[in-house]
């Protein structure tokens, strides 16, 4: 599952992000979501949310 849609995504649940300095090369950084910060239902690039540890990064796949 991709995570283009906010419904599908809660704190609690392991994700593959892209960090905004690894967004052209698409390397993926794997964490637990603890805080979602985009508000729209839907965002084409990945909703973005900030790790435990703290990494912030738009989500690209729901594990």
């Amino acid at each position: 599952m991709n995570g283009t849609y906010r419904k599908d995504i809660e704190p609690g649940i392991e994700v593959d992000i892209v960090l905004k300095q690894d967004q052209r090369s698409g390397k993926l950084t794997t964490g637990i979501v603890q805080n979602i910060l985009t508000s729209a239902p839907f965002h084409p690039h990945g909703i973005k949310v900030r790790l435990t540890d703290g990494q912030v990064g738009r989500v690209k796949n729901i594990l």
